[in-house]
């Protein structure tokens, strides 16, 4: 019996049960776990910590969501996602345990049973866990002894579950802090907060980056109209490279311990590692577009594209700061598209993106995912008015699925934007929600894994491009 098909809903009772039923497999000494919660930057530094870590020859498990094309991106062993094969037998298996022990578990829940159950079977050494929301209360917080737990960093997201200040939201987040455990903190989080968690949690120190790398001599800035941020990838290189340094005294004695050879990794070495991206984290390409003259002649250009999943306005902020920065032309010269989550900041981040184009509306397209959790264009509109003259599709109710979506708004806009960025020589922004990126990525040609029928609506509820749906309920 699984609650599989229904939002998420914060509280480690569900998840104990499974972990337990499991063997408690992240609690084993053979497996040291990197615990990695943020408002911004924690799937980037997940990502750049347990590729440096592959380098060096561990086996490592990685858990991220949500996930942009295929649901097995979000558990991966030595940088590759896990195949259909062990989705089909694992899965299995959890669904088996909640059966029979009566666990109505989340579709979170369920995926981080099984990213916790494959972790264990495929014998991991080193597994890195982002948290899905807050910390605290998160499906992952079930771990008892993590080699170290890292906050990347602080910002107003999902008010309704975890607060409405940047301090009760970064009491939640501490909430992944452990007894005897190492904390890496970044330099955008309350660091009063914080010490007071680590105090309460009996913590063994709590780490800024420029206590284990020292100063930072010239910070790589990014410079908008009105403010300067620090480049975030470099932010990120440099969160993920301290923890690496942190985790690695620990790693040394386990390798001991289990009787194993063992290798510092060097400075040099590190910063080889953390230079991997994730995808749609400001990610540029260039996409050939074919259009049609007036004289009715077809010819083919190219419309450079970035793709970023900023969807709060803190990475707003700094989406906007970054395109001013790399591309200093004209704002009206270029075209955006965007969707968003429903409980995002809509006026804001709408706001931000009109005033980047000068105020002309019709720079921008705007584009609802399927899935539940999405902004409708309804919604975005009322928050914002002034997006009444952008691009937007309304179709008739017998275009819309089960959930009232139009499943073909961001591809139909996409498209749209794609020739209208080449006529014009303009560049193209898609930006916001995750949920809208496995099907721009499609419409603009980009090939890559996706999940069979059978895994699409096992894993993710029915859903075309299946995700998570946090409730607004707190425990």
């Amino acid at each position: 019996m699984t609650n599989l098909f229904n939002p998420v809903k914060l509280g480690l009772e569900n998840m104990d049960m499974l972990h337990k039923a499991l063997g408690s497999p992240m609690d084993q000494p053979n497996i040291s776990v990197v615990h990695i919660a943020g408002s911004n930057g924690k799937g980037s530094v997940a990502l750049k910590t347990a590729n440096t870590l592959q380098l060096f020859n561990y086996k490592v498990g990685l858990f991220v969501s949500p996930h942009i094309s295929s649901f097995r991106e979000r558990i991966q062993i030595n940088g590759q996602p896990i195949s259909e094969g062990q989705v089909e037998q694992y899965l299995q298996e959890i669904f088996d345990i909640c059966e029979r022990d009566n666990i109505p578990a989340t579709f979170f829940e369920i995926t981080t049973a099984l990213a916790f159950h494959i972790f264990a079977r495929e014998g991991v050494e080193v597994v890195v866990l982002e948290t899905g929301l807050g910390g605290r209360l998160d499906a992952t917080n079930v771990i008892q002894s993590p080699a170290l737990s890292v906050i990347t960093s602080i910002g107003l997201e999902h008010t309704r579950i975890l607060g409405d200040t940047i301090e009760k939201i970064a009491l939640e987040k501490g909430g992944i802090m452990k007894e005897g455990c190492q904390v890496l903190v970044g330099e955008n989080v309350p660091l009063e907060v914080m010490e007071q968690c680590g105090r309460e949690k009996k913590v063994s120190g709590i780490f800024q980056c420029h206590d284990v790398l020292g100063a930072e001599e010239e910070p790589t800035l990014v410079t908008g109209t009105k403010e300067t941020f620090e480049d975030y990838d470099a932010e990120n290189s440099r969160i993920a490279s301290a923890a690496l340094i942190l985790l690695q005294f620990h790693l040394t004695q386990q390798k001991i311990d289990n009787g194993g050879e063992f290798k510092l990794i060097l400075p040099a070495e590190i910063e080889e590692g953390v230079k991997i991206r994730p995808p749609c984290r400001f990610e540029e390409m260039d996409v050939p577009t074919t259009i049609t003259k007036d004289d009715g002649t077809k010819i083919q250009k190219i419309v450079r594209v970035i793709l970023d999943v900023a969807h709060n306005p803190q990475a707003m902020d700094y989406l906007i700061a970054k395109l001013r920065s790399n591309y200093p032309t004209n704002s009206s010269n270029q075209r955006i598209v965007v969707g968003m989550s429903a409980d995002k900041d809509l006026t804001y981040c709408t706001d931000i993106l009109l005033n980047h184009v000068s105020h002309h509306p019709d720079k921008l397209h705007l584009v609802e995912a399927s899935h539940p959790r999405a902004a409708s264009i309804s919604s975005i509109l009322e928050a914002n008015p002034n997006l009444v003259e952008s691009h937007y599709d309304t179709p008739g109710k017998e275009e819309l699925n089960e959930n009232g979506r139009d499943v073909s708004s961001v591809s139909k806009q996409v498209r749209s934007a794609l020739k209208l960025a080449a006529m014009n020589d303009e560049l193209l922004v898609i930006c916001g929600s995750v949920f809208i990126m496995a099907d721009a990525r499609e419409e603009l040609g980009i090939v890559e894994a996706r999940d069979s029928t059978v895994i699409a609506e096992v894993a993710g509820a029915g859903l075309r491009n299946s995700q998570e749906n946090f409730g607004d309920e707190k425990k």
